[in-house]
């Protein structure tokens, strides 16, 4: 679990834990890229303070786009490298959560909902939800065909 929480603050640490340090190493490096690309810190940064518009005007979405897929890939490689994810299908929550992301990312610049606009940092951590759920739902049904 310690790997798991080390990869969600930053993708690459589980992996540096597990010893695998050449990859958690490309995996720094490539969140620090694609941060840095897409003004990620002050996006953060913007909406934590509430100023939703002013983090639409500044994100990249060309380079923020990668992030989900390399996020959810870092906590399930630490997790899977670490002795978790041995039952069939295991990945399947990690596979769906990024694509939900993605698409919460997508729509983040103008989907309201219940009339509030979260913009590119709440909307996506938002579809997380649905994600996760549908992944283990697919999970448990291909588990028993």
């Amino acid at each position: 679990m310690e790997k798991v929480l080390w990869s969600i603050a930053l993708p690459g640490f589980g992996q540096l834990l597990n010893g695998k340090f050449l990859k958690g190493l490309l995996l720094i490096g490539l969140e620090l890229l694609i941060n840095i690309q897409s003004n990620f810190n002050k996006v953060i940064m913007c909406s934590f303070q509430g100023d939703i518009q002013a983090a639409i005007d500044h994100v990249n979405y060309n380079w923020l786009m990668f992030y989900p897929c390399l996020y959810m890939f870092s906590i399930w490689d630490a997790y899977r490298d670490a002795g978790g994810g041995t039952s069939p299908y295991s990945f399947l929550p990690f596979t769906f959560s990024a694509y939900f992301v993605t698409i919460g990312l997508i729509y983040s610049s103008s989907l309201e909902v219940c009339g509030v606009l979260f913009g590119p940092v709440f909307l996506p951590m938002l579809f997380l939800i649905p994600g996760i759920g549908i992944g283990f739902l697919i999970k448990m049904v291909l588990r028993k065909m």
